[in-house]
């Protein structure tokens, strides 16, 4: 902090000799003693001008006894009420099923747990609670779902629950938690059942999530939380350099996963009736292995469009295994909120269809056979793009996935302090809600 005041100071000293030699004499000294002045007493108050592309999220992480995270890939292993503190020795990740495709909560953990200094990082570890932005808390939800809570019956969810009432207690506990109300805390919930016996006692908390389709009204929403993409299954296309791939591409869509869901996923079904046996689409039921993953592989890198219709929830992973193998997705979710849409503008290298639309016969298809060489092309080439943008890896990379959500995380801190610092102050909460006579 002392180093970035004493730069300012320096920018503004050459500023003001610019202008001397243009203008005349200036007093000098006395206008950067009072900047100096003014920027000392503004750090004393805690207002900071480090603000930008290149500040970092300061983050706080808490140390949880490794039941509620790498604990929880070997439920036997000794020391569960010790916490991992560094990286040696980690397991995982996972890499297959629903394990990794909803693995967020592992790579911000490992990244937070990665002591590297890199310059591109979003986020910077800190020791002191005094100095954070957010508090990150390292439990995974969507692990504990996925090891305990799978078959949505007692007996066997019930740990899954025993480690939500856990959670809750410590945080209850937190002195830091208590101070905001949970605002400035962080939790991944990425699976559409992770926490699910108590995500409402959350609803003030920053959510990292893959969409909004089973949370109640109030818990979760855009304008506090944050979308992540899921961790795609299907290898990235990295030799995906052929001379004319739009000719190369003879499939013009694929499907390929399960069809009968429920809810907005009804739509599945209707689309199976349309477009299955149609000339140059491949749509197929089948459930994810080993052997149709790299079947969905050579499909989408075969394919010039790769259908993303809504499942149980609006998201899927199927979006991001077409965007890493270079597929135009074709979305038919009409409740879907995609990850960092405030950056990227998905209309470049996606298309969208209503559900009404989708389900007109031959209105999608209409639609792709007319879909220009030029066009196509171009959308291509967004893809190749932005396929960095939704890698999972460790050590993380410059504006890759993990880097992108702490940078979002940080564009939410600005109402984060406004919510804490109105709620000190507020003898009636909401007001504007209240209703008038």
């Amino acid at each position: 902090m002392v180093s970035q005041h004493r730069l300012i100071t320096l920018c503004v000293a050459i500023i003001c000799l610019l202008l001397t030699a243009l203008y005349g004499s200036l007093p000098i000294q006395i206008t950067l003693g009072r900047i100096a002045k003014s920027i000392r007493s503004e750090s004393r108050l805690g207002i900071s001008r480090t603000s930008g592309k290149n500040a970092k999220l300061k983050v706080f992480m808490y140390e949880l006894p490794r039941k509620y995270n790498f604990g929880l890939f070997d439920r036997d292993g000794p020391a569960q009420e010790i916490p991992w503190k560094n990286l040696s020795n980690l397991p995982g990740p996972h890499t297959q099923g629903l394990k990794k495709q909803h693995s967020v909560e592992y790579w911000m953990t490992l990244d937070l747990l990665d002591e590297g200094g890199r310059e591109f990082r979003a986020a910077q570890r800190v020791s002191d609670p005094g100095e954070a932005d957010v508090f990150f808390v390292p439990y995974f939800a969507s692990l504990s779902f996925n090891v305990f809570g799978v078959s949505m019956r007692d007996p066997e969810t019930e740990h899954d629950k025993k480690l939500q009432v856990g959670m809750i207690e410590y945080l209850s506990k937190s002195p830091w938690y208590q101070r905001s109300g949970g605002r400035d805390h962080v939790l991944v919930l990425h699976h559409p059942n992770a926490f699910r016996f108590l995500k409402d006692r959350l609803n003030s908390s920053l959510l990292v999530v893959a969409d909004f389709g089973r949370f109640p009204k109030g818990v979760a929403a855009l304008h506090k939380d944050v979308v992540a993409p899921y961790s795609h299954m299907v290898p990235t296309y990295n030799g995906d350099d052929g001379s004319d791939p739009f000719e190369e591409r003879t499939t013009l869509l694929f499907f390929q996963g399960r069809v009968k869901r429920k809810d907005d996923g009804v739509v599945r079904t209707q689309l199976a009736a349309i477009l299955e046996n149609q000339p140059r689409v491949h749509f197929e039921e089948g459930i994810a292995t080993n052997f149709t993953v790299e079947q969905a592989m050579q499909g989408m890198r075969s394919s010039r469009f790769c259908l993303h219709p809504a499942g149980d929830t609006p998201s899927s992973c199927r979006l991001f295994d077409a965007i890493v193998s270079h597929c135009v997705p074709v979305i038919v979710s009409d409740k879907i909120e995609l990850p960092f849409e405030d950056e990227l503008d998905y209309s470049e290298f996606s298309l969208f269809f209503s559900v009404d639309e989708a389900v007109r016969p031959g209105f999608l298809l209409g639609a792709l056979e007319k879909f220009s060489k030029r066009r196509w092309m171009k959308m291509w080439r967004r893809l190749k793009q932005v396929t960095r943008h939704f890698e999972y890896q460790h050590p993380s990379q410059r504006d890759d996935a993990v880097n992108m959500l702490w940078s979002q995380i940080h564009k939410k801190v600005p109402a984060m302090k406004l919510a804490m610092h109105r709620a000190k102050r507020l003898k009636i909460q909401d007001w504007w809600k209240c209703k008038r006579l």
